[in-house]
């Protein structure tokens, strides 16, 4: 193979943005939200130690946000396959933005109040519980089939390119204009992607989808447990997050190492890794054993934090965790194919609020553990200790789960049928 066709090869697959106006609509929208949210994400725990010094009171962020994603996440679920997708986003979204003045009015006051970043945090955290099942559920919608694996990776990179863009740009707002200046810009963003949300089409829900209610929660609940390649994904990213997530002690890391200037760079370096990996991500359509890379990659995320947390050189510390960034990337790329190509889209809402505790709960959670473990043994113990964890869990994890391991997308009937139901639909189109 020539030089430049191998380049084309590892290129990211661009079939879903020259097929679909509204996944690049949805693409930039998320890309400027994206960006914003990034900003806010350094701010508000370094507003938190600023206010208190207490890495405890950092942590409990991650705890005020783990109920109302729990609860609004499965209800979310059931809201995106009952209604219509397009509203809920439109509406979780100018909400997300009225948050972010309530951000910048508090940060305003001469002696700003710490249980407004609570509030905040906990009321964010169910819009994007809301939010996340009908963005996500809509995706298949708009995408072909054979299509979803090259989606995910072109959404992973339109969130990796926020997320390094972001951080970096954060660390140096608070430090020379301040949080204000993070909370304004965010609210920009997402008037602008608000806009361009607008013209999304009508999406409403299907004929089969069932009423949201607590019993169509439960139908959905029943189906994941029966789908045991699926709770295998759960459980893998579930385990990695909560047990090696270290984000909430960055900024005390960069304390320690005697290089507050780094922190930016810290909170960049996951992302930028997840970015390396989008970018080169034509070779993931090659892959069919989708399962064993989830294990593979969670492994790896663990071994990289743990690195991180042994490591006394700032600039190890910055590679280990853009190492863990490429991990985390091939696992999100992959769980989302098995989750995009296999599911019915009448439970597609109802399986994507479960999606959003397993990827979105399992970080809050590891703040939480982050926080207190390194109130008990010290920052840096938490953070190797965490990862050494992680790496434990995915060993037992894969041990138990064959269904996961042994999943191949040619094969898996779950796949074969979302292939052929989507295939009778793009003939009935024409």
């Amino acid at each position: 193979m020539a030089p430049s066709s191998r380049l084309r090869s590892l290129l990211p697959d661009l079939a879903p943005w020259r097929t679909s106006a509204d996944f690049r609509r949805l693409w930039v929208a998320g890309l400027i939200t994206n960006f914003g949210s990034f900003l806010t994400f350094v701010a508000l725990p370094v507003q938190m130690k600023d206010l208190t010094g207490s890495a405890v009171a950092v942590g409990a962020l991650g705890a005020v946000e783990l109920v109302p994603l729990v609860v609004f996440g499965l209800y979310g679920g059931a809201l995106a396959d009952a209604l219509d997708k397009r509203k809920l986003i439109l509406r979780t979204e100018a909400g997300q933005g009225l948050l972010c003045v309530a951000l910048l009015v508090n940060a305003s006051l001469p002696h700003p109040a710490v249980w407004p970043l609570y509030v905040v945090a906990a009321l964010s955290s169910a819009l994007v519980a809301v939010q996340r099942p009908a963005l996500d559920s809509l995706l298949p919608r708009i995408v072909a089939h054979e299509h979803l694996p090259a989606a995910a990776a072109l959404n992973s990179l339109r969130w990796t390119v926020g997320g390094v863009a972001g951080p970096a740009l954060a660390g140096v707002v608070v430090a020379y204009a301040g949080l204000g200046w993070a909370y304004a810009v965010d609210l920009a963003t997402f008037a602008v992607s608000v806009a361009l949300a607008v013209g999304l089409a009508a999406s409403p829900a299907s004929r089969e989808a069932a009423r949201p209610s607590l019993r169509s929660v439960a139908e959905g609940a029943r189906y994941a447990w029966s789908r045991k390649e699926l709770l295998g994904t759960y459980a893998l990213d579930l385990a990695a997050m909560f047990l090696a997530m270290p984000l909430a002690l960055l900024p005390f890391l960069a304390d320690e190492l005697d290089a507050e200037w780094s922190l930016g760079l810290m909170y960049a370096a996951v992302p930028a890794g997840s970015l390396l990996v989008s970018l080169t991500s034509g070779w993931t359509s090659r892959v069919h054993r989708h399962g064993r890379m989830v294990a593979l990659a969670a492994a790896c995320w663990g071994l990289a934090m743990a690195a991180a947390g042994v490591v006394h050189n700032v600039w190890l510390v910055l590679l280990f965790l853009t190492l863990g960034g490429c991990c985390d990337m091939v696992s999100g790329i992959f769980r989302g194919a098995i989750w995009n190509q296999t599911i019915p889209d009448e439970l597609r809402g109802r399986l994507a609020g479960i999606e959003l505790l397993s990827y979105s709960a399992g970080p809050q959670l590891g703040q939480v553990r982050a926080g207190g473990m390194a109130a008990w043994a010290g920052v840096r113990t938490s953070i190797w200790a965490g990862g050494l964890l992680c790496v434990g869990a995915v060993v037992v994890l894969a041990a138990f789960l064959p269904k996961l391991m042994t999943y191949d997308v040619r094969t898996n009937e779950h796949a074969v049928r979302m292939r052929a139901v989507r295939g009778v639909e793009a003939g009935a189109s024409l």
